[in-house]
């Protein structure tokens, strides 16, 4: 349920269960992580899934048994932010849940137009997972992250992409393409040219 695919220095990895709105099980969420923590020599990584939605984070389910609350998210999270190269959210649809902390942690979000942003968490009686507010608040602000963390907002894709929650909105048809097109410079690059940029807009 989880594809991921090489060419070079480029991994495309696909969240692949569309019959389930691309809701993410345990076992799933370590595959991620896994391929993550093994992309670390990548130059670019781009995220994306299969259908209509990107994820609609827990599997039920499972969430129901403890997974809303394990530490594999944040396992996800911090391996994705950790990349050295260039990470990419290609959101192919809604994000929901704890599935936005991978996304939070890319570089660079584009998203379909029909897209919704939420994240229910408080409603559901848990806290979101630690890295998450942070990096959330860190690009839209303090005000705005309360709105979706506490008012429980859903936020359409083109309230994100003013409130800097993505970057940029691609019709569907063209999103994987205008992700690649947004790695070509950083593919062509030297790696250490490419990562030391990274780490001067990080400081």
């Amino acid at each position: 349920m989880i594809d991921c695919t090489r060419d070079g220095d480029l991994w495309t990895v696909t969240i692949n269960r569309p019959d389930k709105a691309n809701s993410l099980t345990h076992g799933m969420l370590t595959e991620l992580a896994e391929i993550m923590e093994d992309a670390q020599g990548a130059r670019v990584v781009v995220l994306t899934g299969t259908g209509k939605v990107f994820s609609a984070g827990a599997d039920l389910e499972e969430a129901r048994a403890g997974l809303a609350t394990s530490d594999v998210w944040e396992r996800l999270s911090t391996a994705v932010a950790a990349l050295p190269g260039l990470s990419i959210a290609a959101l192919n649809g809604t994000l929901a849940g704890g599935a936005m902390g991978m996304a939070l942690a890319c570089d660079i979000r584009i998203s379909v137009p029909g897209a919704k942003f939420f994240y229910p968490v408080m409603k559901l009686g848990f806290l979101p997972q630690p890295s998450d507010p942070g990096r959330m608040a860190a690009l839209i602000g303090p005000a705005r992250a309360k709105l979706i963390l506490m008012g429980g907002q859903k936020i359409t894709a083109d309230e994100a992409l003013s409130f800097g929650l993505i970057d940029r909105i691609v019709e569907t048809d063209a999103l994987l393409q205008h992700a690649h097109e947004l790695a070509a410079d950083t593919l062509a690059a030297k790696p250490e040219i490419a990562a030391g940029i990274k780490r001067l807009c990080q400081s």
